[in-house]
């Protein structure tokens, strides 16, 4: 898969510094390239099928950035809520249930089929069918999420634009984030898997499988686990402190369908509360 956004926004961000709001025509170009986010025909970023990397579409990212430079500060209104920025709201929620409250930024696409709680997902994000995003959880700018997911009350999705290549973070089909998550810095939470509450994964965060102890690779939880926060003990100089981890406790099916009661079970069995 290559990019759909036009050539040309790589001679735009070449000459960035020298454009503002006043340059009509390089406007029209980065709003039009922006739109092909909003609708879905472009993304950020996405899962290589062949080698199982996340592809990164770097004119994807300076589209968006280049419309922060060249879009005017402008009010808006919807309803009785007023709002100054230099990015208005998303037109494009067609089948989606959106509950008052949600607020997805233009530049961010949510596919048919999928549910917003009181929630917000900025620019350059990727909702796709079936998923829900409860309340006050975030998407943040770019993050990917795939179908069937549920991000829990309060999860935090952690969100990056700069450099243009970075990865963002990722959430793959079918997998349960449970309240007050916070995947951030290009952590990648596999099919299927389950973060208990309150988990914190980052992109250098320890994966451990508590069945053989082996370390897993960093900052990924695998497809069709459950997986909780934990504490790694490690020598300093000072002494012997607790520092942060991810604890695979099980495996599940791969395939099946997430039922939840079995999931407390499992959760509460090791002292995690859902």
């Amino acid at each position: 898969m290559t990019s759909a956004m036009p050539a040309e926004i790589d001679e735009l961000w070449e000459r960035r510094a020298e454009l503002t709001p006043a340059d009509y025509r390089a406007r029209d170009s980065v709003v039009a390239a922006v739109d092909l986010i909003d609708s879905g025909q472009a993304r950020v970023a996405w899962p290589d099928p062949a080698t199982d990397e996340i592809v990164v579409d770097e004119r994807a990212k300076r589209s968006i950035l280049l419309a922060f430079r060249l879009l005017p500060m402008v009010q808006s209104q919807v309803g009785d809520f007023r709002y100054h920025d230099r990015v208005p709201l998303t037109t494009r929620l067609d089948g989606v249930r959106a509950v008052a409250g949600a607020i997805v930024r233009w530049g961010a696409y949510v596919a048919p089929g999928a549910v917003l709680m009181p929630s917000f997902v900025n620019i350059g994000a990727y909702v796709d069918t079936g998923t829900m995003v409860d309340t006050w959880a975030t998407v943040g700018s770019c993050a990917q999420i795939g179908k069937n997911v549920h991000l829990a009350g309060g999860v935090g999705i952690g969100g990056v634009l700069e450099p243009p290549n970075a990865v963002p973070v990722v959430v793959e089909d079918d997998a349960f984030v449970f309240s007050r998550c916070m995947v951030v810095e290009g952590a990648r939470v596999r099919t299927g898997a389950v973060l208990g509450a309150g988990t914190v994964l980052t992109k250098t965060s320890h994966v451990i499988d508590v069945q053989t102890g082996a370390e897993l690779p960093r900052g990924e939880v695998p497809a069709w686990s459950v997986c909780v926060g934990g504490t790694r003990m490690r020598q300093f100089e000072g002494g012997e402190f607790g520092m942060p981890c991810v604890l695979v406790l099980k495996r599940l099916p791969e395939g099946g369908t997430h039922d939840k009661a079995a999931l407390n079970d499992i959760l509460r069995d090791h002292g995690v509360s859902t």
